[in-house]
């Protein structure tokens, strides 16, 4: 019996989920290794197959080791070379800031010194003719430089190139020949759009990354062979899809953000085997919470990230703090509100939860690892919600009298109320934030939040969601099976997926339909070639084709599906109208031009078989029959505690605790909960 193996690597916890041939599920969750991830992954893959004996088939991987690395400036001696005048362009940027009036703000250093920004003679004008030919000299000096300067890996981004790569090909073929060695990432093979910064940033962090990432995956291929497993190991993408290793160690800026993107790539399958028209995805670990939305079976997407900005809850114009990534992703808001979040008080005796982290090491007070400051885990502990037992099955003991007494020292005497009140004020402070990141992904996209069921996993999400949920009007709670390891799980329902994308500015009422046409053929062909690489064949190929569209004079654009066939531009500028409606709440006049910016072709490899199980059976995990939990209607009063089987069993009303291996659910009073027949408790609220 072969075995699919799913791994994600979060801040506090490595979780792995193994799915049969016959649809069987095992699950192992394990601390981080942060000193070496490799450690925690081996560790799990051991465990699991010990349970689990069998062929591996497939190994499935979502990784931060792309982002960790922009954000402890740990990359490659990277050098950029430019069109002579425009190797500046990384420091100047966009201008954007995330504040308008703090003049301490400084901008984040460029990830390449300026040094080793080098400049060459040549000029493409943006319909592709030349108008300066490439100075053969120019481009030996460069190469002098990077001999000397021992670089260990080369962005070359220059001007236009995505309207005629020429000049940058012959470069990059220079480089090759004198230095073999070296990484080369070329502009318009990573992103060949218009806009500069976008473009140079998206091809500097590519080339910043590259050697670490590529030595990532060499030593975890090599070790994974080591334990006998030959099966092809694949690598999550920011876009929400699979890629193979050799796509990924090329071009490591497409799984810079693949960590957060396979719970939600989980609940897209969810939804399409549930028929849920729309879903809210809250997913709370140990140190963050993110939210994302999915509607009719697909994710929602956004056309470009930043790296390193710090921990945000998603608004469009608080951007400028981290690095340009204008590659597809999934569309997350993201805040620093995890079970590890630390509790505090500011300088003038406000309460704040978060956004620092105690992370996996030393971890909460509870965790009795060295940690000193109480977190929200504490709390959680502190108040019932948590088994004092222990988490994943009571492999990581908690101790709930170091926690009360951290709650105590720092926070309630401070504040001079009871410790029930302070610990619950700081999950209240948390929910507040969390809400944000919620709103972020619904209301400032044009969606009502009250139309959507929340589907709430990670480790604390549960716990979190029913409390959420009314806050926001939203009238069911949906927890899947496996909550603690979904975003693992997610993995194995991800399909193999590849982006390609060409700029092509022409406002629609002029526009030539062969043209449009030519642009999409073309793009699919290159999906087509690239899923071909991976091993799928004709039938087995999806494309989904999308077009980026402004008004005349928007400085932003916004992504507009369309349909199979042949295509008008009048009816991409329909289309685009009713996609600006939706997303803004109003459309201009029909006389208003449309500008087309760019077409993209989204090309899906089918897996052969069902990846879904039919169902995942409720693990029948012993609880206690109750314990104390404090509520703030009610003060401390014994609390039921049930497992997930359960549940299946009958419906019941809160309040109660659902406990399970990776996971505990909180369902309030006024909320009724039940498992429905997939396996989710499906919780409705008065």
């Amino acid at each position: 019996m072969t075995l699919r193996i799913g791994i994600d690597i979060g801040g506090t916890f490595t979780d792995l989920v193994a799915i049969a041939e016959d649809g069987r599920v095992e699950t192992f969750k394990t601390a981080s290794t942060p000193s070496n991830y490799g450690d925690g992954i081996v560790a799990g893959i051991q465990a699991l197959l010990a349970r689990e004996p069998g062929p591996v088939a497939e190994v499935l991987h979502a990784t931060t080791v792309g982002s960790n690395t922009v954000l402890e400036g740990k990359g490659a001696r990277t050098a950029l070379i430019a069109t002579r005048g425009f190797r500046d362009i990384l420091e100047i940027r966009d201008l954007r800031m995330p504040v308008l009036y703090d003049q301490r703000w400084t901008k984040p250093v460029a990830l390449v010194e300026r040094r080793l920004r080098l400049e060459v003679t040549e000029k493409t004008r943006p319909d592709g003719s030349i108008s300066v030919p490439l100075d053969p000299a120019s481009v030996a000096a460069a190469i002098d430089i990077l001999k000397a300067e021992k670089a260990e890996s080369v962005a070359i981004c220059l001007l236009h190139s995505y309207a005629n790569p020429a000049h940058e090909q012959a470069v990059a073929a220079a480089i090759r020949a004198a230095l073999p060695d070296i990484g080369i990432s070329v502009s318009s093979e990573i992103l060949p759009e218009i806009k500069e910064y976008p473009r140079t940033s998206t091809t500097a962090i590519n080339a910043y990354v590259q050697p670490v990432v590529r030595a990532y995956i060499a030593a975890l291929d090599a070790r994974l062979r080591a334990l006998g497993i030959d099966a092809p190991l694949k690598l999550m993408q920011s876009n929400g899809g699979l890629a193979s290793a050799v796509f990924a160690a090329a071009a490591p800026a497409h799984i810079v953000e693949s960590g957060p993107a396979a719970g939600v790539v989980g609940a897209a399958a969810l939804a399409r085997r549930l028929n849920e028209p729309g879903l809210i995805t809250f997913d709370m670990g140990g140190t963050t919470a993110k939210a994302g939305l999915v509607e009719n079976g697909e994710v929602l997407r956004a056309e470009a990230i930043e790296i390193g900005g710090g921990v945000m809850a998603g608004s469009r114009l608080l951007v400028g703090a981290g690095y340009m990534l204008k590659l597809p992703a999934i569309d997350l808001a993201e805040v620093g509100a995890g079970g590890g979040s630390i509790c505090r008080l500011d300088a003038a005796g406000a309460p704040k939860a978060g956004p620092q982290s105690a992370g996996a090491d030393p971890g909460p007070v509870c965790y009795g690892r060295g940690g000193q400051s109480p977190t929200i885990t504490d709390c959680n502990l502190f108040l019932g919600y948590l088994d004092p037992g222990g988490l994943a099955g009571g492999a990581l003991k908690l101790d709930r009298a170091a926690a009360e007494a951290a709650i105590a020292r720092d926070l309630a005497g401070p504040m001079k109320c009871s410790v029930e009140d302070a610990a619950y004020g700081m999950l209240r402070l948390a929910s507040a934030t969390m809400m944000r990141a919620i709103r972020a992904v619904s209301v400032e996209r044009g969606r009502d939040p009250r139309q959507f069921a929340l589907l709430a996993f990670g480790g604390n999400g549960p716990l979190f969601a029913a409390g959420l949920a009314r806050e926001l009007g939203i009238k069911r709670v949906i927890v899947p099976p496996l909550p603690g390891v979904f975003s693992a799980f997610g993995l194995l329902v991800a399909d193999t997926e590849h982006h390609a994308t060409q700029s092509f500015r022409q406002r629609l009422d002029a526009a030539d339909p062969a043209r449009i046409a030519s642009i999409l053929a073309a793009l699919t062909a290159t999906g087509a070639e690239r899923l071909a690489a991976d091993g799928f064949f004709e039938t087995r190929r999806t494309f989904r084709r999308t077009a980026l569209a402004r008004y005349l004079g928007q400085s932003s654009e916004i992504e507009v599906p369309l349909p199979d066939g042949a295509v008008s531009p009048g009816e991409i500028a329909e289309l685009f109208g009713q996609q600006h409606e939706k997303t803004y709440g109003f459309r201009a006049p029909a006389h208003e031009p449309v500008e087309l910016m760019g077409l993209s072709v989204l090309a899906r490899g089918e897996p052969d078989r069902p990846r879904l199980p039919a169902s995942i059976p409720p693990r029948p995990d012993s609880v206690p029959a109750s314990r104390r939990a404090w509520f703030p209607a009610d003060g401390w009063i014994e609390t039921p505690v049930v497992n997930r089987a359960s549940l299946a069993a009958e419906a019941r009303q809160g309040p109660f605790i659902a406990q399970e291996y990776d996971a505990t659910c909180l369902v309030p009073r006024g909320a009724t909960a039940e498992v429905d027949a997939f396996g989710n408790i499906a919780m409705t609220l008065d």
